[in-house]
């Protein structure tokens, strides 16, 4: 029987040493974000300028990368013994220190090949840049575009139309990213060219096109904004004039969108529009008030296409082909095409592209077989793209996309399995790990773009990782089965509207968290001070007690802070009279009515404004909603009004001009099932210790300076034993009208809504009438009309009002108080 080997003894001291996972290859790393930050400066330099600096980083890289080592370095400082082999049982002997030599040379060796691939990095990502650069500022189509020149052009689109907004009642206006083949001005040759561009079409026609259409239009050339590779815009008013037709696979895209949109027709407008978003990219049919709430929640990654779709849709194929026991090659093989499919179905838009590159660093690491190739893959890839499209440097869905990847690569694993030695299950700790790390890696671009920090975003994305892969799948489902079974298609896109209508709870209530997101500085600095003390903090706590300090720390600060925050705010103010809300260049405002009820006067220029007003002040039912007249800074928002919460009427004034305005306010108001009445002067309602009665206009002014601002409804309003004037935007013809008809002593008021956001046409005998002790002024930052007029706050503030601007105090309330009326600012203006 042999008997076991003898333990093999130990006696060098490196042997005792722990066994320590392999670090993050980050050999590309540097080169990769060098030429990502060069390619995103180049954009904003000349192409001379660019390819200089790019050329001399290039020469400097260069010539470190092939700098020789000092002889001194490159061998030990005294001989190898090479009179036998090694014993691996006893200590190395040699006759001094020996500093390492081997391809990857010493430290300092490393130092220098690390300095160098920054240089190559930066001077790769410079030239790459510079020559685009070199094509957009081409000098014939400059001169056309500085000259403001009407052209005929041909074109190719690059990415589906995109509708914007326009006025109520007014079509859209449609912005295409194009390519632009030829100019043609009205005076002049025909220049052959290849350059990127913007159409601003207002035809509905561009609505249906897909891209790789050819076309040829007629428009106006403008200035680009800077920044990017488009060398112009062009504004175009007619239809396109097709050229062709797309490609069979944009076509086939085309129709597989178009069926799921369809498929998605029958479920409500959240779910609705969510779902195209979460598989495609389509949020073309997304409320914007859902789409703030996932902003505000950090998950606003799920409303287009990202690497996580691209996840999904690999993760169903790999466990497909496992379960057939099918070797690597046909899997990568499998996967490829499924990932190719998918591309065509969102279409190769920047996202789709960057989403499908994380994709392929994936199917890389699965070919490798090398976890530790994924990171280099990464950085790689990086690297390719931009060097291919240099625009990507300025994208931010590009720079989250790569940022979650790689806090998924770096971050996440070390977190898991932390945990799990902790005593976390494993899937528990992986459902934590991963949000946990895609967070705090894309936090300093999300900060330097919102100005906050999010305290519900990873709750928020950890309650919803158990409904992206099946609304995903779902959604894909119903885009495949649309052309050739559009029952089925249905059925699954009601099958995907369950785990959707769960991403929308979270979102909704998430956004509504009380004091949820910090205040943190915005713009370029902001990003970067919380990348550095991000970083600062991700090197300190692999320390265990600067991990228990700052754990302590980080507690109490949520413990004592968010408290603090909840009370401190004190929003709404007790025994509130009025809410001025900071809308922007509009006009909304709140009156109380009961708990949680509230009579709305006018919604402002955009919905999530004025709904996150009344959130902020608990309003779950408006019992009425007023409109003073039908102005789009008046009416823009009214979908916000009526969004998650119940509105019992709607009064406007018999005047219906802007009648696009009306026609806005009267499709929201049948869509809701809700009476809209046109009232007069006389007219009264009384609701909860509220009593509101319309003063004017008494008759129709016509001829005016504005004939829909003065015919404003004018309220007068009695709460808690105080009197309140909203003019609406009344001007001096009406102000007059309104003394001449009912005398100064009907307009007197405690609290003044100041007419039309401040303006300089306000009638002085009407102001001295009112006598108000508080005047609130509901104006936009920085607005083109200048508002409000300095003369007019002046001769208020003379009179003895406390006046008060929501574009320096965000929202305004008036409070009664035992000694008279105060006036508190929620001190967050709009941007």
């Amino acid at each position: 029987m042999t008997s076991p080997p003898a333990p093999r003894a130990v006696t060098g001291a490196a042997d005792l040493r722990p066994v320590r996972a392999h670090p993050p290859d980050l050999r590309l790393a540097g080169f990769a974000v060098a030429l990502w930050v060069a390619a995103l400066a180049s954009l904003y330099l000349s192409a001379r300028t660019g390819l200089i600096l790019g050329g001399g980083t290039l020469i400097a890289g260069a010539a470190i990368a092939l700098l020789r080592e000092p002889q001194g370095l490159r061998s030990s400082t005294g001989p190898r013994s090479s009179t036998g082999p090694r014993s691996s049982t006893g200590p190395r002997s040699s006759t001094g220190p020996r500093i390492q030599a081997g391809p990857r040379g010493p430290r300092g060796g490393a130092g220098r090949w690390l300095v160098a691939a920054v240089l190559l990095g930066a001077g790769c990502g410079a030239v790459a840049t510079a020559v685009r650069v070199g094509v957009r500022d081409a000098g014939p189509l400059v001169a056309l575009v500085e000259a403001g020149a009407t052209v005929d052009a041909d074109l190719v689109v690059r990415d589906d139309p995109r509708a914007l907004p326009g006025s109520p009642g007014l079509p859209p206006t449609y912005l295409v990213a194009v390519d632009l083949t030829s100019v043609s001005p009205e005076s002049g040759p025909r220049l052959r060219l290849t350059a990127r561009a913007l159409v601003l079409g207002s035809d509905p026609a561009w609505r249906p096109l897909l891209p790789g259409q050819h076309a040829s239009v007629t428009g106006r050339l403008h200035a680009p904004r800077g920044g990017d590779l488009r060398a112009a815009v062009l504004s175009v008013r007619n239809a396109p004039r097709l050229q062709g037709r797309s490609s069979w696979t944009q076509r086939a895209a085309g129709a597989l969108r178009a069926g799921l949109q369809r498929a998605c027709a029958p479920l409500n407008d959240d779910v609705g529009g969510l779902l195209p978003g979460l598989v495609v990219g389509d949020t073309s049919r997304l409320d914007p008030a859902l789409e703030e709430d996932f902003r505000a929640t950090g998950m606003t990654h799920l409303n287009a296409v990202s690497g996580a779709n691209v996840a999904i849709i690999l993760g169903v194929v790999l466990c497909a082909m496992r379960w057939t026991r099918a070797g690597p090659p046909l899997i990568v093989l499998v996967c490829a095409v499924a990932l190719l499919g998918f591309v065509i179905l969102a279409r190769p838009s920047p996202s789709v592209v960057r989403a499908a590159a994380m994709g392929a660093i994936g199917l890389i690491g699965l070919a490798a077989g090398r976890p530790r190739a994924a990171l280099p893959a990464l950085a790689a890839g990086v690297a390719v793209l931009v060097v291919l499209d240099p625009e990507l440097a300025g994208d931010v869905g590009f720079a989250l996309s790569v940022l979650a990847t790689g806090g998924l690569l770096l971050l996440a694993p070390t977190w898991r399995d932390a945990l799990r030695r902790r005593g976390w299950p494993g899937i528990a700790a992986e459902a934590l790990a991963v949000p946990a790390a895609a967070q705090v890696a894309c936090g300093p671009v999300v900060a330097g773009i919102s100005g906050s920090v999010s305290l519900v975003a990873v709750p928020a994305n950890l309650l919803v990782v158990p409904a992206i892969a099946p609304a995903t799948l779902c959604g894909v489902s119903a885009a495949v089965l649309s052309p050739v079974w559009p029952v089925g298609a249905e059925f699954a896109a009601w099958l995907g509207h369950w785990p959707a209508r769960w991403l929308v709870v979270v979102a909704t209530y998430g956004a509504r968290v009380p004091a949820g997101a910090l205040p943190w500085p915005g713009g370029v600095l902001g990003g970067l001070l919380l990348a550095v003390v991000t970083l600062g903090l991700l090197i300190a706590v692999r320390r265990p007690l600067i991990r228990r300090l700052v754990a302590v720390v980080s507690l109490g600060a949520v413990l004592g802070t968010l408290p603090v925050r909840l009370v401190a705010a004190g929003w709404p103010p007790p025994r509130w009279l009025i809410v001025t809300c900071a809308v922007g260049q509009g006009d909304a405002v709140v009156l109380p009515a009961g708990v949680g009820r509230a009579v709305v006067v006018d919604a402002g220029p955009e919905p999530t404004p004025v709904d996150h007003c009344l959130r902020r002040l608990g309003v779950r039912q408006v019992v009425l909603f007023v409109v003073s007249h039908f102005h789009v800074d008046h009416i823009g928002g009214v979908a916000g009004v009526f969004r998650n919460r119940s509105v019992l009427g709607v009064i406007t004034p018999d005047w219906a001009e802007p009648p696009g305005g009306r026609a806005a306010v009267a499709a929201r108001a049948a869509g809701a099932r809700v009476p809209m009445l046109a009232v007069g002067p006389g007219w009264s309602y009384a609701v909860g210790g509220l009593e509101l009665t319309v003063l004017g206009p008494n008759e129709a002014l016509h001829g005016t300076n504005s004939d829909p601002n003065n015919n404003s409804l004018v309220l007068r309003v009695r709460v808690a034993g105080r009197t309140l004037l909203l003019p609406g935007d009344a001007e001096t013809e009406e102000q007059q009208e309104l003394l001449n008809h009912l005398g100064p002593a009907a307009v007197r008021a405690d609290v003044l809504k100041v007419a039309h956001h401040g303006s300089a046409y306000q009638l002085p005998e009407f102001l001295d009438a009112v006598d108000p002790a508080v005047a609130l002024v509901s104006v936009g930052v920085g607005n083109d009309y200048g508002h409000p007029n300095a003369s007019l706050l002046a001769r208020l503030s003379r009179g003895g009002a406390r006046v008060l601007r929501t574009d320096q105090g965000g929202d305004l309330a008036a409070i009664s108080t035992r000694t008279g009326l105060a006036v508190v600012a929620r001190g967050d203006p709009p941007p």
